[in-house]
C-alpha cells in the first residue's frame, strides 16, 4: 500500500483536478467490496420484530457505553476497541440491507441495523473515534482497490503525525497494520471533515481541497446534523 504522508500542496494544474473529479465519480459508483449476497427470508412477525430490536436496543447501549467509558484510554488502545467492536457487524451490500444501490449510513444506522457495507464501517469508526475525542487531523476516510479480490474498497487510516506512516483499520483484515504491510491495498483518495487528498505515484499524494465535493459524504453529514446524532 502507498503511503498516505500528509500533504499541504495546494492543487496547481486544472486538467489533473478534472480527471481526478471524473475518476472519483467512477470509483464511487461502482461501490465497495462485497460479500455473497444474503438469503432471502420470510418477512419477520411480530416477535421476530420485538427480539430484533431488542437485539438494536443491545448493541447502541454497548456502543454507547464504549464511547463513555474509553475517554480517557490510550489512542492505540482506542483504535482497537472501535475496530474490533464494528468488524464484529455484519457485512451485507447495500442492496440488501438498504434497498439502495450505494448508500452511506449514519454511524447509529450502521450499529443499531447490526451491519452495513465497507464504506459503513470506515464511517461508523471514524465518527466513533471522533466521540473518543481523536482528532480529525489524525484520520482519513480512504478509498482503496482492494487487489486481492480486484474490488474498490474503503479503509480507516490512523496517522500518529502528519509525516508518520498511517495505520490502516479494515474489515478485510481486522488487524490494525501499518500501510506498508498492506500491499493488498491501492490508495485513490482519501477525506476527512478537513479536506480530501488524492493519491500519486511514489507513496506521495496531493491536496485537491475540501470534501464538499463528495455528495455522498454531504448528503451523510446533512442527515447526521438532521437527527442531531450523537452518542
Amino acid at each position: 500500500m502507498q503511503d498516505f504522508s500528509s500533504s499541504s500542496s495546494s492543487l496547481t494544474n486544472t486538467f489533473i483536478s478534472k480527471l481526478f473529479i471524473l475518476a472519483l465519480a467512477s470509483f464511487l459508483i461502482v461501490g465497495c467490496s462485497s460479500t455473497p449476497k444474503i438469503p432471502d427470508q420470510a418477512k419477520p412477525q411480530k416477535a421476530e420484530k420485538a427480539t430484533a430490536k431488542s437485539e438494536a436496543d443491545k448493541r447502541v447501549a454497548t456502543w454507547k457505553e464504549l464511547i463513555a467509558t474509553k475517554q480517557n484510554v490510550p489512542e492505540d488502545r482506542k483504535l482497537s476497541l472501535v475496530n474490533d467492536f464494528i468488524n464484529r457487524l455484519l457485512f451485507v451490500d447495500d442492496i440488501d440491507h438498504w434497498n439502495r444501490e450505494d448508500y452511506w449510513a449514519t454511524p447509529l444506522e450502521t450499529v443499531s441495523s447490526g451491519g452495513g457495507d465497507c464504506e459503513d464501517f470506515a464511517i461508523a469508526k471514524y465518527f466513533t473515534l471522533k466521540y473518543l475525542h481523536v482528532s480529525d487531523e489524525h484520520m482519513r476516510i480512504t478509498y482503496v482497490k482492494a487487489l486481492s479480490i480486484n474490488k474498490p474498497h474503503m479503509v480507516l487510516t490512523y496517522f500518529l503525525t502528519p509525516e508518520s506512516e498511517p495505520l490502516v483499520l479494515d474489515n478485510l483484515d481486522e488487524q490494525i497494520k501499518p500501510s506498508s504491510q498492506r500491499t493488498d491495498l491501492l490508495p485513490v483518495y482519501s477525506f476527512n471533515a478537513e479536506g480530501l487528498w488524492v493519491a500519486k505515484r511514489q507513496g506521495s499524494e496531493e491536496y485537491v481541497g475540501n470534501s464538499d465535493r463528495i455528495s455522498l459524504w454531504q448528503k451523510l453529514l446533512g442527515e447526521m446534523q438532521k437527527k442531531k446524532e450523537s452518542p
